[in-house]
């Protein structure tokens, strides 16, 4: 991830046309000229993690050019990324977006949209109900403030009856929404998004790490070896995986470096490559995301600046300021042979008590 301390929120500037109607420069023989993941990234305000992920998932592709270590895109790839942030900004997960861009004839696409349409109608209802609700309160509030009334309001038979008997009005929808309204929507319901304070206990690692171009991927992949070889279902069950950029990329880097922590019984013998490490542990606020939206450590980190309790703490490891991604539900990941990595990560900031409280 490209993230690094700062608690800003990523912001795109597309405009929703261009999902259809994407124009780049072109060379002389007519054909758009070659991108570097770099500049595709910095292009369209994503980062280099993301759209490897997407690579991965097998929604875009990427190319190699004879005598040219990096990977590059063509306007083909550019195109589909764009509808693929369009469709992420709607909500639709990864794994139905694979489905969309493979649908030759559609119908499937329809069902999907269909499905999540349904979803957020309830959505919109259960949010329309809290609001008449909230609303009524509040009237009420404000004519007992007037009179000089003091009422229990949970206990006044008359509202209550008047909750049960609201009806969420039916919400229209706009037919037609820019980009920028888009994203907006997509800031506001992140910024709502749930952040649990944990302690993560000390532990003793067995540590890899790998710097690379897309070093998760081997990174990862040495891991899960390591912990199918070692049987740490059975010889720790509470085993824990994490993760971490080390070191992080600069601006316009696509080498980077990669680490994982397993947690392992502290009697285990390691042998390279990996390396036996004390890991302290510590308070750290915590946030689940689905696999792949990275882009929420932005939000995350810059709720957790201006936390009203906590403070983030920036420790070692250096790479990420302390940081971690953690591998969730990783027992069954490692049992069922199927499985290629996690569906859910918690993303882990170092916090602490701020001093002005």
């Amino acid at each position: 991830m490209l993230w690094r301390n700062s608690g800003k929120v990523i912001k795109m500037r597309l405009d929703f046309d261009t999902v259809s109607q994407f124009k780049m420069e072109t060379g002389g023989n007519g054909q758009m000229d070659m991108l570097t993941i770099s500049e595709v990234s910095k292009q369209n305000q994503i980062s280099t993690r993301m759209l490897r992920y997407y690579e991965k998932a097998g929604l875009i592709k990427s190319a190699r050019v004879p005598g040219y270590s990096y990977r590059v895109y063509d306007e083909v790839a550019v195109r589909r990324l764009r509808q693929i942030m369009v469709l992420r900004k709607l909500r639709i997960p990864v794994k139905q977006i694979a489905v969309i861009l493979q649908d030759e004839t559609q119908r499937r696409t329809l069902d999907i949209l269909q499905e999540n349409l349904a979803q957020l109608e309830e959505e919109i209802l259960a949010m329309a109900t809290l609001r008449s609700v909230l609303k009524a309160l509040v009237s009420r509030l404000e004519n007992n403030i007037r009179e000089r009334v003091n009422l229990e309001i949970l206990e006044d038979g008359e509202l209550m009856e008047m909750i049960h008997m609201l009806k969420p009005p039916k919400t229209t929808l706009k037919e037609e929404h820019s980009m920028s309204e888009l994203m907006k929507a997509g800031e506001v319901l992140e910024a709502k998004m749930d952040i649990r304070i944990v302690y993560l206990p000390p532990a003793t690692v067995a540590s890899y790490c790998c710097v690379r171009e897309n070093p998760e991927d081997e990174a990862g992949a040495q891991i899960y070896a390591f912990i199918r070889e070692n049987n740490l279902p059975v010889q720790k069950p509470d085993f824990r995986l994490y993760g971490f950029n080390n070191p992080s990329p600069g601006p316009g880097q696509t080498v980077y470096g990669y680490e994982f922590w397993a947690t392992i019984p502290e009697d285990m013998e390691v042998k390279a490559p990996f390396v036996k490490r004390h890991f302290a542990g510590g308070l750290y606020a915590a946030h689940c995301i689905k696999m792949g939206d990275f882009h929420e450590w932005a939000t995350f980190t810059e709720a957790m600046m201006k936390a009203e309790e906590y403070e983030p703490d920036w420790r070692e490891p250096e790479g990420m300021g302390g940081c971690l991604e953690e591998e969730l539900n990783i027992y069954n990941n490692i049992q069922d042979p199927v499985r290629q990595g996690a569906d859910q990560l918690d993303l882990l900031i170092p916090i602490r008590k701020r001093s002005d409280v």
